[in-house]
């Protein structure tokens, strides 16, 4: 019995010495570093994940100073100095996300209201029918100014030109910011609470256009490159009109409001939609543009080119460049976190270090999540740096070194630069959606196949073309001598549109898949991870949680019924599986909701279907598959009769105390948690909500007194929130 208790102590002795030697071999290749990002980006998952309410923000703080002063002192013993660094970094990432919860607090409206709105536009996004503004509010009806929002996103038909820095007075019907459409959805009032948008809604009426009354100079400079920005993607657009010409203005200006549905659907269904987010590809194409017409022209000049560190010279001048196109496109979370990453992979240039490599991203993260700790939670920031961890990863297996053929002649090796262009094209496309893979489908729901065909086909017109002529365009602007080269710019995007078009038409060129949940995605992260940060035979560790996650994420779980956040409509399941309309829910819901059931279906055609039931004024009644009984009361007079008979009862109004539905989801209870899942089962209903972990983040929380109900009336018309931007790259 002794000798077979003392055979696993042998297996684990011998698994040991390989481990330690991987680990110290990671070491020498510094490659630990990326790790800290690791527990700074663990730090901030943990504080919105489990944070309930504001933090003493000294606390992390001090936390994280303690371990890493204890770090100091563990030199000798690696596994402790590992540890404590690990813990200060983590504590620092809790610090930076509650410290900017603080930074960007401003009142939120608690409930919806139609009032006299004054302020100040601070920017404005033209669109194929009216405009969107965000403006800076200075008075709402009669709310105080304590809860009054620091800006509100409003829509208005273009009767009136406005522009950005124009004061104006006008009626508007707002609502808070909305909350996810579903359990696990997207939460577009976290994103707007760290934007400062107090609500959003619509212009009614006449609007009065004013002088701005002293607004404070970042208003001013902000409302002034915002005019820029529109200024020139109206001349980009007219440049080559039509959608060749939005989609162009888009590539260079980052305002996407004048690019139509169909042109959006075709650049998704390619797998190119990032090309128009100003991201990372736009930030290194413009840096390596101007790095190298730079250093060309410097090297035409022997005297240049013998005596000045002429590759420095580019580098420092791609990367000024860089930071005023940033600038120019907008400040958004995508580009600014790409110009990090350019600026240190540019910046290594400067002090003669390799420019792309695990160290540099990882600082890169380091710098954008300590200024802007909730990105980690958006698709831009998981898709961007997991792509480049993927590609710096695999650099070796995708630079087409095979089809090197250095003692051939001019057309063999003519071939071969060809085709390692055409590999690595291929290489790249591949493994930057394999490591994206797992955000895209979580946050979006679809799967683009032929994506790599897309970007194999149209990356070539973009890194050739449309971005050369972009940064030329940019540069003759101030000339009035851009119209040409916009023109040029708009044949080449007019041939991707037709690609992205004819990949579009394919059967299945995008593919719905059901939701999965954070776990599956957490298991599916961490296997990019281990597959990317280490150098060693420890990459194989990653199979683990990719098999793990890809399991749970086959198997989601289905709901049985959706119901939205107002209680005015509901999908359930019918008897062909398939989800089917109760009421009158609102088309983005619906439109979310059938995405994370895996059904490709537009809700405009479901909502246009048959009902699920029977319907009149007073309600609505259907029966799920396995005959339970289903009541959507409209009328407090349907109340009697629905209580007694609906095993769920939903509606928008309040149930009586009395009522004997055994699941009531009525006002009270959607006004708390948020809107309602539901899977039946032959044991039970399971309930989820979007806000059922009673948490209470400051997005969530409205702000003090009941001001608002003296602001004016309910009963706005919402406008549907945005899903996040599509920039993996």
């Amino acid at each position: 019995m002794a000798a077979l208790a003392r055979v696993p102590n042998r297996a684990l002795a011998d698994l040991r010495g390989p481990f330690l030697r991987a680990l110290a071999r990671e070491a020498e290749q510094r490659r630990l570093f990326p790790w800290l990002a690791v527990a700074f980006g663990a730090g901030i998952l943990v504080f919105f994940a489990a944070a309930d309410g504001r933090p003493w923000l000294p606390a992390p703080l001090g936390a994280g100073a303690a371990c890493l002063a204890l770090a100091t002192r563990m030199g000798a013993r690696p596994w402790s100095l590992a540890l404590a660094l690990g813990c200060g970094f983590a504590c620092l990432g809790f610090a930076a996300a509650a410290w900017r919860v603080e930074r960007v607090a401003a009142p939120v409206l608690s409930r919806t209201v139609v009032a006299p709105l004054t302020g100040v536009i601070e920017s404005l996004d033209e669109r194929e029918e009216g405009a969107r503004l965000i403006v800076r509010v200075e008075t709402l009806g009669t709310l105080p100014r304590e809860t009054l929002p620091l800006r509100v996103r409003v829509s208005y038909r273009k009767a009136t030109p406005l522009k950005p820095g124009d004061g104006l007075s006008a009626t508007a019907r707002l609502l808070p910011p909305p909350e996810a459409a579903r359990p696990g959805g997207y939460d577009f009032a976290r994103d707007a609470y760290f934007q400062g948008i107090g609500a959003v809604g619509s212009l009614v009426g006449t609007i009065t256009v004013r002088p701005a009354s002293d607004p404070p100079l970042s208003l001013r400079l902000a409302a002034a490159l915002d005019d820029a920005r529109n200024a020139l993607t109206r001349r980009i657009a007219d440049g080559y009109g039509g959608q060749p010409g939005a989609v162009a203005a888009a590539l260079v200006t980052g305002k996407r409001g004048l690019i139509g549905g169909p042109a959006n659907d075709a650049l998704r269904a390619a797998g190119i939609y990032h090309v128009v987010s100003i991201s990372g590809l736009h930030m290194v194409l413009a840096a390596g543009v101007v790095f190298w017409i730079i250093r060309a022209a410097l090297a035409l000049a022997p005297r240049c080119a013998v005596f000045w560190p002429v590759k420095k010279i580019a580098a420092a001048c791609a990367m000024v460049s860089v930071s005023a196109y940033c600038a120019f496109s907008g400040w958004d979370i995508a580009a600014e976190r790409s110009l990090v990453m350019t600026l240190i992979m540019v910046g290594a240039i400067l002090v003669d270090r390799p420019a792309l490599s695990m160290r540099n991203l990882a600082l890169a993260a380091l710098i954008g999540l300590a200024r802007e700790p909730e990105a980690l939670l958006g698709p831009s920031f998981q898709m961007s740096f997991g792509a480049v961890a993927g590609l710096i990863a695999c650099a070796r297996l995708i630079d087409g070194r095979l089809f090197a053929m250095p003692g051939a002649g001019r057309l063999a090796r003519g071939a071969g630069f060809v085709a390692r262009g055409i590999v690595a094209t291929l290489a790249t496309t591949l493994v930057a959606q394999i490591a994206t893979a797992p955000f895209a489908t979580y946050h979006f729901q679809t799967v683009q196949p032929f994506g790599v065909l897309g970007n194999a086909l149209t990356l070539p017109l973009v890194s050739l073309v449309v971005m050369p002529c972009a940064v030329l365009g940019t540069l003759a602007y101030p000339f009035a001598l851009d119209r040409p080269i916009w023109w040029i710019m708009g044949q080449a995007v007019a041939g991707m549109l037709a690609i992205s078009e004819w990949i579009a038409g394919f059967e299945r060129s995008v593919i719905v898949v059901p939701a999965f949940g954070t776990g599956a995605l957490l298991l599916l992260a961490s296997a990019l991870l281990l597959g990317t940060l280490p150098v060693t035979g420890l990459r194989r560790i990653a199979l683990v949680p990719a098999l793990a996650g890809l399991a749970f994420a086959a198997f989601p779980d289905r709901q049985s019924l959706y119901v939205d956040r107002q209680g005015t409509g509901a999908a359930l399941r019918g008897a062909d599986g398939r989800l089917a309309v109760l009421g009158k829910p609102p088309a983005f819901e619906l439109e979310q909701w059938l995405k994370a059931d895996g059904d490709g279906r537009r809700a405009a055609v479901l909502l246009a279907a048959s009902p699920a039931g029977r319907c009149d004024r007073l309600g609505c009644a259907a029966s799920l598959p396995d005959g339970r009984a289903i009541a959507l009361v409209r009328d407090a007079r349907a109340f009697p009769e629905d209580c007694a008979r609906a095993a769920i009862l939903i509606s928008a109004l309040t149930a009586p105390p009395n009522c004997a539905a055994p699941v009531i989801i009525d006002r009270r209870r959607l006004s708390a948690f948020g809107a309602a899942a539901l899977r039946v089962e032959p044991g039970g209903v399971t309930e989820s909500y979007a806000r059922a972990d009673g948490r209470a983040p400051p997005w969530r929380t409205p702000p003090p007194g009941t001001a608002a109900r003296a602001a004016g009336a309910e009963e706005p018309v919402p406008e549907p929130e945005p899903e996040p931007s599509h920039a993996p790259f």
